[in-house]
């Protein structure tokens, strides 16, 4: 090598690169710069009852049928490095699994140690750095996200807290949580919140939220209700204008409600289909909610144990059947849009002939999502609700499960992966979510 060149170019761009190098690694997050890698994605889309896969500059490149999970942790565990590495876990794992869509939790709203909204629009940055670190790992992994907004319940804040906030600053609300949907100062709240999370630009990425593709969707909220207003006017008025609010800012990604599926007392015909007569008065409405025109696709949840906890078997297989299949109707017939099972759960029971009670409830989803897809239906898809790793037992509860401690569990949500990528696999995008699982040697 000519030493002159050496002297004059080399070591230059050498000492450059050192100090860059140096500046990254002690003051990348202050200075607002990171180095890092992603893949290419495309963005999910909807045409009538089904979702595509569309390229990088928006073409279709096929049709997506959805085998996922839920693991609403991910945020919490992403605010310490020590912690992480579960994550990383957790989405790798979910990948070889063949599965490409994760749902979990973009909010924690209040004074809990790890809030990310501490008071209205008020954010804790190392939470929120916990979020851009979830979001980088899902796309590392080639996971694709939904982004549940708020929580109907009261663990990590949930609407109460919306309303203590309202409360605290001397407005005029009432004792009912349910204000939460009408009153001006607490919707004013939640929208100041999407805004915040739409326009985040990733600490680790320089990505904004609203541009970033492992972003599948957006959900207003986790199983909203509104008990105070049981025919339903007040929710259907909020999910309306929220979900018209996220399109003002967000035009690339979907949006769903979060329901848990039950039909409300204006569809007298279907109300039959609900667990109980309970599930009517809950404000909410499967139909009409998902009607909505800024909303893309269906969203329900399907918990038999929970909803008819003293049938047996039998009973509970030939119900989540009729479940799925009237909700699949729907959305072929009347809202003419994909409806996905966002979250499915089941306990793990006895065995009976050899299998699991909830591998016969899990099987009975998935053959009829598999069945769906056949025939190019609106059953678009089932989430199982939730998967953990090891040593993450207080994020449990009657319905989670360690995937791979249970091989018969593992083999049904793999296989259901396998035979799913299958119909969409000529995609190149496809082909890259399919890449590294066991779908190939299948």
């Amino acid at each position: 090598m000519d030493p002159t060149f050496r002297e004059r170019k080399l070591y230059p761009l050498l000492g450059i690169l050192s100090i860059v190098l140096f500046l990254y690694i002690n003051f990348g997050d202050k200075l607002g710069f990171q180095i890092v890698w992603v893949p290419k994605m495309g963005f999910v889309g909807v045409n009538s009852t089904q979702f595509v896969m569309r390229s990088e500059g928006g073409e279709e490149e096929s049709v997506v049928y959805v085998n996922g999970w839920n693991s609403y942790w991910l945020m919490e565990e992403s605010v310490w490095d020590g912690s992480r590495k579960r994550v990383s876990e957790m989405l790798r794992r979910g990948g070889e699994m063949g599965m490409g869509v994760c749902r979990t939790w973009a909010f924690s709203d209040g004074d809990g140690p790890n809030a990310l909204q501490i008071s209205p629009g008020v954010f804790d940055e190392r939470v929120f750095k916990g979020l851009d670190y979830v979001i980088f790992e899902a796309r590392k992994h080639r996971i694709r996200l939904i982004l549940s907004l708020v929580n109907n319940l009261n663990a990590f804040g949930g609407k109460s807290q919306y309303v203590k906030w309202a409360q605290i600053a001397g407005a005029n609300v009432t004792t009912s949580d349910d204000s939460f949907f009408s009153h001006p100062t607490i919707k004013e709240y939640y929208k100041s919140y999407v805004k915040a999370i739409l326009t985040r630009k990733n600490s680790i990425t320089g990505i904004r939220y609203s541009e970033e593709p492992a972003i599948f969707a957006w959900e207003l909220m986790n199983e909203p209700r509104c008990v105070s207003s049981s025919s339903g006017p007040i929710l259907q008025t909020w999910i309306a204008e929220m979900a018209g609010f996220i399109k003002s800012l967000d035009r690339k990604h979907l949006v769903t409600v979060g329901l848990e599926g039950f039909y409300g007392l204006k569809a007298t015909e279907k109300t039959t289909v609900n667990p109980g007569q309970w599930a009517a008065s809950l404000g909410s409405d499967f139909i009409q909610n998902s009607a909505i025109d800024n909303i893309d696709f269906a969203s329900a949840h399907a918990y038999p144990d929970s909803w008819i906890p003293h049938a047996d078997l039998e009973e509970k297989a030939k119900y989540l059947s009729l479940w799925v299949d009237s909700h699949v109707m729907d959305g072929d017939r009347l809202l003419k849009k994909p409806v996905l099972f966002t979250e499915f759960g089941s306990s793990l029971n006895v065995k009976k002939q050899g299998m699991y009670d909830r591998d016969i409830l899990l099987k009975t989803i998935y053959d009829k999502i598999y069945e769906s897809a056949s025939k190019r239906q609106s059953g678009a898809g089932a989430l199982i609700w939730q998967l953990l790793v090891e040593g993450m037992n207080g994020y449990g509860d009657q319905f989670s499960l360690v995937a791979w401690e249970h091989p018969s569990t593992y083999k049904l949500i793999t296989e259901q992966s396998c035979r799913l990528g299958r119909m969409f696999e000529k995609s190149e995008d496809s082909r890259k979510l399919l890449h590294g699982n066991p779908c190939h040697s299948r």
